[in-house]
């Protein structure tokens, strides 16, 4: 409905040419529009990160302040289900390590609607990481959410559910398994986890991990991305550089998607990212390492 209300000159259905669109649209950010760049999947912008990259990132910086670039990339990142490699590999960390972008990366509804229109709203380039396999669940929306005005912090992560023995800590679709492993380990007796929402790459919000480490002693990441330079490596470095260090019992844990190309068959492919599973078991094995038995 997009088209119909605001009409062909706001709403533009261009040719699949990433390089294209996302230098068109780049091009008039810097001359004073706001526009949202739209990727059929993040797997091909690929074909458009210089302009995300060099363009986009760099040119506020590059131009002394004289030249912004309000910008919002948005569309599907990390793997859909059946599509192979090509299209299933998770972005957060390319862009997560750019400075002069900012990266989110939103898991329920609430997210998704105040992280957009945080993105819209800021001055700067933002990358906006959705999730294929999370556009059709439905999530409860408080009042607070459901209002027009409604708009969450780049920036800030959330604890989505608060514990005493272990933070874990996640983005996009690997909140939910870290909710639902969270909840079967206290079920079990075994440990009342810290589950938080990082919402936000970068800039990512240590501070709250870092003062729930502190509390909880010992701390999980998980991400759907590869383990080798991922956002779980960047979080690890940070808190063992940090305070948390000296509060850690146990070390710190990644859980990541496997480190080979996303594979087409759906037995191999359901191996290659972790999910509740995975997740309970290795959160078990780290307390059964503190405890030492």
């Amino acid at each position: 409905g997009l088209l119909d209300k605001f009409g062909p000159k706001r709403v533009i259905d261009t040719p699949i040419t990433e390089s294209g669109f996302c230098g068109l649209a780049v091009g008039s950010a810097f001359a004073g529009l706001k526009p949202v760049c739209e990727f059929m999947t993040w797997n091909f912008a690929m074909q458009a990160i210089d302009q995300i990259v060099n363009s986009a990132g760099k040119t506020h910086y590059m131009s002394g302040g004289n030249v912004s670039c309000p910008i919002t990339f948005r569309g599907p990142n990390g793997a859909a289900a059946g599509v192979a490699a090509q299209h299933s590999q998770c972005f957060a960390a390319w862009y997560g390590s750019v400075p002069g972008l900012k990266v989110v990366s939103p898991w329920n509804s609430e997210d998704a609607k105040g992280l957009l229109k945080a993105a819209i709203r800021d001055p700067n380039p933002v990358v906006v990481l959705e999730n294929e396999l999370m556009y059709g669940i439905q999530f409860p929306m408080s009042e607070a959410a459901l209002s027009k005005d409604f708009v969450l912090e780049i920036g800030k992560a959330k604890i989505e559910k608060e514990g005493s023995d272990i933070t874990i800590v996640a983005h996009s679709r690997s909140v939910g398994f870290a909710l639902e492993a969270a909840e079967l380990l206290e079920k079990e007796g075994i440990c009342k986890a810290e589950v938080i929402n990082m919402r936000s790459i970068r800039p990512l919000d240590i501070d709250t991990i870092t003062k729930s480490v502190k509390k909880t002693n010992r701390l999980v990441t998980v991400e759907g991305g590869w383990p080798q330079f991922g956002v779980g490596s960047e979080i690890c470095a940070q808190i063992m550089e940090s305070e948390a260090f000296d509060y850690l019992d146990a070390p710190v844990v990644r859980v990541t998607g496997a480190d080979i190309p996303t594979p087409y068959a759906q037995n191999l492919e359901s191996f290659a990212f972790p999910d509740t599973e995975v997740i309970c078991r290795v959160i078990k094995r780290t307390l059964h390492k503190k405890i030492g038995a």
